[in-house]
């Protein structure tokens, strides 16, 4: 006959048994909801180099080339430390010779292609055109805003400001990665698209931030948008339809009063004739003597919309985007400008960086210093969004 005592212990151990089976059930179901999720990566595909003759590509231990277009396994090997050349009938890795116009590198270790000297997580695609080849850099959508977040931004700023500005990044991308999708790649490595540097552009605190908002992202009525961002607005963010026809709300322009004290709140350039008529005839502009710049007109962010340049034979209107594309985004750092003709001289004196719609980096960055979350930051530069996760899919 069993004793009340051992009664009582045994109906402890099944209370405590059962306890511990339903604590590591519901945990093995996160385990499993997680793992799930990383067994599906979204693979963005980036453009690291383009149109080059000649690089050097290392990998450290074992690795696949694939022909893009069979599927065929071509090589299979160790340790390879090679150049990559194009040759009449294909691609030539070292004493490789592979004859298709596009390879697929497939590591079987993680962070071991290295190309030019640089370290790039994921898989790399090789790409022949004519007597030129490209790099496109397969890679999963989370370490791809860690390797750009760091060419984007500072790792030193507020919390806030950097959450703020890694689901911009992230939405930006994922938005490319729609749009492009039957193209060869979704993005360029370049102040054009977003500035990737792959590993070697990762830092632990913008890292952990990647992570701690891992899928997140902008959407207005459900949908993915061009989350666009620049670095200082001078006062007030532009209209996304004056510069490439996007007309949704969240992109209209909004007041800011956060940026004031930006280091590039206010510029100035002085140019000479010779270096503003040399860039404007390599855009195909041709003058022969600047002897006036006039603005023809201002929009609601006080931003130029168009430019006439008086010469002595004739005059020629030009768009303030393409007038600051031409001269470069450098020397005139946003279309809010004064301008001056002085003698051989060109004087510009201006307020921001950027081309100015969306996010400002540096109103974020004093707004996350003020106390305002993420949230709250991306509420105010994108007005209507919500802030949701990307579909599992």
């Amino acid at each position: 006959m069993v004793s009340p005592l051992k009664k009582i212990i045994s109906y402890k151990l099944w209370v405590i048994s059962l306890i511990v089976f339903l604590f590591l059930t519901h945990n093995s179901a996160l385990i499993t909801q997680h793992h799930s999720f990383a067994q599906a990566p979204r693979y963005i595909r980036v453009a690291i180099f383009q149109d080059v003759s000649y690089l050097r590509l290392k990998i450290k231990g074992s690795y696949e080339i694939i022909d893009s277009t069979s599927n065929k396994v071509l090589n299979r090997g160790k340790n390879l430390n090679t150049t990559v050349t194009v040759y009449s009938q294909g691609l030539l890795l070292g004493n490789i010779r592979c004859n298709t116009n596009k390879l697929f590198i497939k590591p079987y270790y993680a962070e071991s292609i290295i190309i030019n000297g640089r370290v790039f997580r994921g898989d790399v695609q090789l790409i022949k055109d004519n007597t030129k080849l490209s790099v496109i850099n397969y890679i999963d959508l989370e370490d791809y805003v860690k390797g750009i977040s760091v060419r984007e931004t500072s790792h030193y700023w507020p919390i806030d400001s950097l959450k703020a500005q890694v689901i911009v990044f992230r939405t930006f991308a994922f938005y490319k990665m729609q749009e492009n999708a039957q193209k060869d790649f979704d993005l360029t490595s370049d102040v054009y698209s977003q500035l990737y540097g792959g590993r070697a552009a990762e830092r632990y605190r913008i890292n952990k931030v990647v992570d701690e908002t891992a899928g997140l992202v902008l959407t207005y009525q459900g949908k993915i948008f061009p989350a666009f961002y620049h670095a200082t607005c001078g006062g007030h963010t532009d209209d996304a339809v004056l510069l490439w026809n996007i007309d949704i709300p969240p992109l209209k322009g909004v007041v800011c009063n956060f940026c004031q004290d930006s280091p590039h709140f206010k510029w100035h350039n002085v140019l000479s004739q010779e270096e503003v008529k040399d860039a404007l005839a390599k855009g195909g502009l041709r003058i022969e003597n600047i002897k006036d710049i006039l603005i023809l007109g201002r929009d609601k962010s006080n931003r130029i919309t168009d430019l006439k340049i008086v010469d002595d034979k004739k005059d020629m209107k030009i768009s303030a985007k393409d007038f600051r594309n031409t001269l470069g985004p450098n020397v005139i750092k946003s279309t809010n400008f004064q301008v001056k003709v002085i003698d051989h001289d060109i004087v510009f004196e201006g307020f921001g960086w950027g081309h100015g719609v969306g996010l400002c980096q540096w109103g974020a960055y004093f707004m996350a210093k003020q106390g305002y979350t993420y949230k709250q930051i991306l509420g105010y530069y994108y007005p209507g969004t919500q802030i949701s996760s990307i579909p599992n899919c």
